[in-house]
């Protein structure tokens, strides 16, 4: 921390004359909102030095030289609704928002792309491509309020990546800003590219620690006529998550395939203040199929509920795709709701696993007498479980939850899993990096951040730790 220097008033006025006096935010209770993202915990929060508001690509090219320049460290951050503190400056400098990079620069229909600046949200996104009867297939839970921008830096996943796959998979293209302050675009509307080194996948992902996303071209696909969501009730955690094999082995294609146990059913249906079906004991796979064919669509339906009510399903229904949508996206939110601090633990495994994860999680549960309730993007291995503290002494709490995460953990790596499917590591995971992550993996990661980086004023302290 010592090599950074501290943001000067020469600084502020510097950033000023880059971006404009309203632009630039020095007061702490303004800033205060830009001191944390969706992590719980004092420990989490950190006012900045400076906010900073861009409005184009050159305006943070300047920024980033002059950060360089000076040695400061700068935090690149979108919507601010991210669960690994990826976008909190715990080392002090500029926070930097794309919050007024905000328009959909281009629809090509030609070549089925859409090109937009980071600040668009996900939904606007999804809204923009729908108008023209496109499909953006990104669908992250987060998606009412996250920044596409957000998306590309944390490799967002979402409901719908069974079928898509995640935010790699639909990212064609981005133009950023390097962590020495150029601007390059990385890959572009071409649909295949072996041009060397991927660049494109690498900047995916790095959660800012190499570079500021300016641009992002994104794929569109033709919009399906029709959709279809089914809710199948089981009796049990192990029921419920046994079935999913058998829905991928019956040669279905779905869009997704969710998984909510009862507790996690039980704390939604509070939040919501809205009755959820069999939320008494019930557990919930919750199936949505696509397709231009309606009868086709109605045939792989019944395909569903004869393999569900085969394998014991309370019930089989046709869901309202609202209601069960909003149950299954307010997770994170009941929790906060239900506990002002939790551990929002973003495991991933082969999908063959993910029964053992999801008994492993309950086991937990009742050994350290501490609320765990999850959901899962059941198809592809990733299980959210969020660590509650309610009303547990913060001394108990500070102590519990790395002995929690260590057995969960030891856990996922022995099953060939991973610390996050789809949240990234940021700040919150760095520890947990170090210690579960191969060595030379990090040796290898290291030496990426060291030569696009060599001064480690982007987003210092976050992914991997650097000497």
């Amino acid at each position: 921390m010592s090599q950074y220097h501290s943001v000067t008033v020469e600084i502020v006025a510097a950033l000023k004359d880059i971006v404009g006096d309203k632009h630039v935010w020095t007061d702490p209770e303004r800033m205060e909102p830009y001191s944390h993202d969706e992590v719980t915990g004092e420990k989490y929060i950190k006012i900045p030095e400076v906010v900073v508001f861009p409005k184009t690509a050159e305006e943070i090219a300047a920024i980033v030289r002059l950060a360089n320049r000076e040695l400061i460290p700068v935090v690149p951050r979108g919507a601010g609704t991210g669960y690994a503190c990826s976008a909190v400056a715990f080392q002090g400098g500029i926070v930097l928002t794309t919050e007024r990079m905000d328009q959909i620069l281009e629809i090509d229909e030609q070549n089925l792309i859409m090109v937009a600046e980071p600040g668009v949200r996900t939904s606007e996104v999804q809204k923009a491509a729908g108008a023209k009867d496109y499909l953006y297939p990104g669908d992250p839970s987060s998606g009412d309020s996250s920044f596409i921008g957000g998306n590309v830096a944390t490799n967002a996943g979402g409901n719908k990546a069974i079928k898509y796959g995640t935010t790699r998979q639909q990212v064609a293209g981005v133009e950023i800003v390097t962590p020495e302050g150029e601007i390059v675009t990385l890959g572009g509307k071409l649909k295949k590219d072996s041009t060397g080194y991927c660049l494109t996948q690498l900047i995916i992902g790095s959660e800012g620690t190499l570079g500021i996303v300016t641009k992002v071209y994104l794929r569109l696909v033709p919009r399906p006529k029709h959709v279809m969501d089914l809710l199948a009730i089981f009796p049990s955690m192990d029921s419920a998550i046994r079935i999913v094999p058998k829905i991928i082995k019956s040669g279905i294609n779905p869009v997704c395939v969710e998984f909510m146990d009862n507790r996690s059913i039980r704390s939604c249906e509070a939040f919501l203040n809205e009755k959820l079906p069999h939320s008494d004991k019930g557990h919930y796979i919750i199936v949505s199929i696509e397709g231009n064919e309606e009868t086709a669509l109605e045939e792989q339906c019944v395909l569903v509920d004869d393999i569900c009510s085969a394998d014991g399903a309370l019930e089989v229904v046709i869901a309202d795709p609202v209601k069960i949508w909003r149950a299954r996206k307010s997770f994170g939110e009941a929790s906060r709701a239900r506990s002002r601090i939790f551990s929002a633990e973003d495991i991933v495994v082969p999908m063959s696993e993910i029964g053992q994860v999801v008994d492993k999680v309950a086991e937990l549960s009742r050994k350290h007498d501490v609320f765990i309730h999850c959901v899962a993007h059941a198809a592809d291995g990733n299980v959210h479980a969020d660590i509650l503290k309610e009303d547990m002494d913060i001394g108990k709490w500070n102590e519990l939850l790395p002995r929690i995460q260590e057995e969960i953990y030891q856990f996922v790596y022995a099953l060939g899993g991973k610390l996050s499917g789809e949240h990234g590591i940021g700040y919150k995971r760095l520890q947990l990096m170090e210690k579960f992550a191969h060595p030379v993996e990090l040796k290898m990661m290291r030496a990426v951040k060291k030569a696009l980086d060599p001064n480690n004023i982007m987003n210092p302290g976050k992914v991997v730790k650097v000497d």
